[in-house]
């Protein structure tokens, strides 16, 4: 039983993917409504600081107790955004302009920056906020990352707007390719493994 279970899970993902894959390159992600929140643009010399220091300000957000609704809904924005940017796990998505997985990432850091900017107005959370951003802004200037821009650098996002990655844009970027070709062999692997595994079992 233990084993159809796991045959059957493997597939709904399977089918998952493949569902949202379709649908989702045939999408624009500057399409979509705009009466959400705006969050403001982030640089790329940001982003890479940014994305070290995401834990920590997403940690400390949930922790806060006096927010408002709009403080939330950026919260909840910049989590969505950070899973449907693959959890940050693929090559390049921070620090490579031509990732299809840069512009979603843009997405789920900026959201994550704004955040970390609402906090430094809340009584509780300023002081752990204003360190991590006296933190992030030295380390900037050491890293000489305060100008560094990309195509994406000037773009806004929206609450109500959710920045997918661009499919499409896969097969031409070498890492993203290899790294979810990587991950359907294992799914596949698993799959098989769990097959022979339903099919010894019901041949006892």
């Amino acid at each position: 039983m233990r084993a159809k279970r796991w045959v059957a899970r493997l597939s709904l993902a399977a089918l998952f993917l493949s569902a949202t894959g379709s649908a989702i390159a045939h999408s624009s992600n500057s399409a979509g409504s705009h009466t959400g929140i705006p969050i403001p643009e982030i640089s790329h010399g940001e982003m890479a600081v940014m994305a070290e220091y995401r834990d920590r300000i997403i940690d400390l957000a949930s922790q806060a107790t006096d927010t408002n609704e709009p403080f939330r809904r950026v919260l909840n924005y910049a989590r969505i955004q950070y899973s449907y940017c693959f959890w940050g796990r693929m090559p390049g998505s921070v620090t490579d302009e031509r990732s299809p997985f840069n512009e979603c990432a843009h997405a789920y850091l900026a959201a994550t920056k704004a955040v970390l900017i609402a906090m430094g107005d809340m009584p509780r959370e300023a002081d752990a906020a204003s360190a991590i951003i006296t933190d992030a802004d030295a380390e900037m200037v050491r890293r000489g990352l305060s100008l560094i821009t990309c195509r994406f650098s000037g773009e806004t996002f929206n609450t109500a707007n959710v920045v997918r990655p661009r499919w499409s844009e896969i097969p031409m970027h070498a890492a993203s390719m290899a790294s979810l070709s990587a991950l359907m062999g294992i799914l596949l692997g698993v799959f098989i493994a769990a097959k022979r595994l339903l099919s010894g079992q019901s041949s006892e």
